[in-house]
């Protein structure tokens, strides 16, 4: 199995680079790929901020990859969850942040934003740190 930096995601979503998204879609059909959530976060981040996609184009291209048979994640479920509430308009690294810590009493935070966002989206208590 091989893990990819953010870059070969990147080319291989955005189509970009002629011979680098060759390469990475010869990659992606060849291996086992494992994507790690660092790597989630940047290329959502890459692809709204330096390549302009907006969040559908980035949730439809990130969907689509996760559910390759020979993309490995460090937990599907989680993914999904942060896929699905920054979908309904939670900032990415926030919607990965709290999937990842549904297992915690609460997540704390100074952003009212993501408390009032969070509220509406999850169960999981996001909560003001006064």
């Amino acid at each position: 199995m091989f893990a990819v930096d953010t870059n070969i995601v990147v080319r291989l979503l955005a189509q970009d680079e002629p011979a680098q998204s060759k390469r990475s879609e010869q990659l992606f059909r060849a291996q086992e790929i494992f994507i790690p959530d660092t790597v989630i976060l940047e290329t959502a981040w890459v692809l709204s901020e330096a390549y302009r996609f907006n969040r559908d184009q980035i949730i439809t291209g990130l969907t689509k990859l996760f559910g390759l048979s020979n993309v490995h994640l460090r937990d599907s479920i989680v993914a999904d969850l942060a896929l699905e509430w920054y979908a309904d308009g939670l900032d990415i690294a926030d919607a990965l942040h709290l999937a990842q810590s549904t297992q915690c009493q609460q997540m704390l935070t100074f952003d009212q934003r993501f408390v009032n966002r969070a509220r509406q989206l999850s169960s999981h208590p996001v909560t003001l740190l006064t």
